[in-house]
């Protein structure tokens, strides 16, 4: 027995080291990340103390803070073609990015970068935002500097079961660095090591499945602890993502990358999709989670859609749900953030009708803030999903309901459904053609609640709908097949 005792702590204790950074390091009673993309670092530090941290959001996902090449016609996706490591963009420079996390930090939300290294610029990519110049197709970038010596040799990715194509091989032409140099992994751990030491909590690696699992192990290994300056618990570890888009059928697998880091679950925003959009019946959401294909909750960062996805890039195709199917997309947010699987982000995207377009300008050059209407919402070409009232509030709701599972399950056999977190909150969706109208078992103690989706606790009173749960637990749930929102949500902090 002892021997047994002995071996599980020694488990145990290795476990501990490993699920490190698995860890969101979310400051206590928070949840839900929101990415602010394309928007400016001054913006983000204002928008942490006005309405994220006030709102329980836990954390932003910021654009690529690294210089990156000046295209023409400024595209979003200049972002993803770096020049050099220096943190100059058309973001911010490193002072205005520094403040920013200082300033969200202080107000309890952290900061995830998104960070690019499987390679650097293509060709035309000779000028960067912070005036670095580089030569992509004699591969010389002297901002870092990389040479030839750095990269892999050139060569283009045509076949996805091929791993080793995959890996070693340039993603449309993006000069493709060769992790596995000791020389590459020093200046990329340099880099992220600076981004630890002025306080940010993670990061989203992007094209990561492009890149080898050891050599990314490699690289975390060479990471500093986060910076307790900024309020991170001693030997805390960065929170990793990994864009890993696996739907099956290719030869790489996102289980090559849950052991060192989370992943990106792109089948997590592909069958909302399909549930929100009619396609799967929501009683099926009765076993969501692994039994979907999903990686394991604390490995999985989930989302309805993401900056690529939603311009039709990347996987899930013409199934994910944007903002502009909002009455669909407010659910399948809703109901990620009501649901205990994963670790949610909720995108907040400038508005588009061409893919390649990037964030509101001024003049065509610098990006535009963002302005604010008088109920909360954005104007000037930014959408702000997260300020979107049915989205903001379920912030709130996940924060109240806290690790409590999901109890009480009902549906009609299609498209009606409820549950409770514990005792502490629940929610309700209709996505069939008629009316929900129902006595549903609820798990909250009884009174009178506001509903967060229609409204919210005012004082004494809902600016919305409230619901009157019973002695019994149940409340008599109505949702109109054609009303604005085809969710309800009730939490006890919405209580009267």
């Amino acid at each position: 027995f002892s021997m047994f005792l002995a071996k599980s702590i020694m488990c145990l204790a290795l476990l501990a080291v490993a699920s490190a950074q698995f860890n969101t390091n979310y400051a206590g009673g928070r949840s839900g990340m929101v990415h602010l993309f394309e928007w400016k670092w001054d913006d983000i530090a204002s928008e942490c103390e006005n309405f994220l941290g006030p709102n329980g959001f836990a954390g932003v996902q910021v654009s690529p803070v690294n210089e990156n090449a000046v295209k023409d016609s400024r595209p979003w996706w200049e972002r993803y073609q770096p020049i050099s490591y220096k943190l100059v963009t058309r973001s911010g420079n490193e002072a205005q990015f520094s403040s920013m996390v200082r300033r969200c930090n202080n107000v309890g939300v952290r900061t995830y970068v998104d960070v690019i290294f499987n390679h650097m610029a293509a060709d035309g990519g000779t000028y960067g935002t912070g005036g670095s110049s580089a030569n992509p197709s004699s591969k010389s970038y002297p901002g870092v500097p990389f040479t030839s010596l750095d990269f892999n040799p050139t060569c283009s990715i045509t076949n996805y079961n091929d791993a080793n194509q995959v890996r070693n091989c340039e993603l449309v032409g993006l000069r493709d660095l060769n992790q596995g140099s000791s020389y590459v992994q020093e200046k990329v751990a340099e880099f992220l090591n600076h981004l630890i030491d002025l306080g940010v909590a993670g990061f989203r690696v992007d094209a990561a499945k492009h890149m080898w699992p050891s050599d990314l192990g490699s690289i975390y290994g060479r990471l500093k602890n986060l910076n307790t300056d900024h309020g991170f618990s001693s030997g805390s570890k960065a929170y990793i993502v990994q864009e890993v888009i696996d739907m099956g059928g290719e030869a790489i697998s996102k289980s090559e990358y849950t052991g060192i880091g989370a992943i990106t679950e792109f089948r997590h925003s592909d069958s909302i999709g399909k549930v929100f959009r009619g396609k799967d019946q929501l009683r099926w959401l009765t076993n969501w989670g692994t039994a979907w294909g999903f990686a394991a909750s604390d490995r999985s960062l989930v989302f309805v859609d993401n900056h690529d996805n939603q311009r039709g890039h990347g996987a899930g195709g013409a199934d994910v749900l944007t903002y502009k199917v909002p009455k669909q997309y407010r659910m399948a947010s809703a109901f990620m953030m009501a649901h205990s699987f994963g670790t949610p982000r909720i995108m907040s995207s400038f508005s588009f009708t061409d893919t390649d377009a990037g964030p509101p300008t001024t003049n065509g050059q610098d990006i535009a803030s963002p302005s604010f209407n008088s109920d909360g919402s954005c104007n000037g070409g930014w959408v702000c999903e997260h300020r979107w009232r049915q989205i903001a509030n379920m912030v709130a709701f996940r924060n109240a309901v806290g690790s409590d599972s999901v109890q009480n399950w009902w549906d009609n056999g299609s498209n009606q459904i409820s549950f409770s977190r514990g005792n502490k909150g629940f929610v309700a969706f209709n996505n069939d053609n008629y009316d929900l109208n129902q006595s549903l078992q609820t798990g909250l103690p009884s009174g009178t609640y506001c509903d967060v989706i229609s409204g919210k606790k005012n004082g004494s009173s809902c600016t919305g709908k409230s619901i009157s749960v019973g002695s019994d637990g149940r409340a008599t749930i109505y949702l109109g097949n054609n009303e604005d929102d085809g969710v309800v949500a009730i939490h006890v902090n919405a209580k009267l």
